[in-house]
């Protein structure tokens, strides 16, 4: 149990990284575009949009490792030893 806890904790601690690094640069290159610097006419709505997938898809994954880490409930085990047995 508390092995998962920790790559629970390493995952979500990777995904935190990951996501703050693309939020970096996604600001990065909004400020050059803001400097005509680079063209982002259509650039910033699909770095939006990448950046919503990318968001979604760490949630889903959170959410699965949390499930996965969640302890079991005494109520949930004495229903079960009350079927086995």
């Amino acid at each position: 149990m508390r092995k998962l806890n920790f790559r629970t904790m390493k995952v979500k601690r990777i995904i935190a990284y990951t996501l703050s690094v693309l939020v970096l640069l996604f600001c990065l290159v909004a400020i050059l575009g803001i400097w005509d610097i680079i063209d982002i006419e259509y650039l910033i709505s699909r770095m939006f949009k990448s950046l919503m997938v990318i968001l979604a898809a760490a949630a889903v994954i959170v959410l699965i490792f949390s499930i996965l880490d969640r302890p079991d409930r005494p109520e949930r085990s004495e229903r079960r030893e009350e079927m086995e047995g």
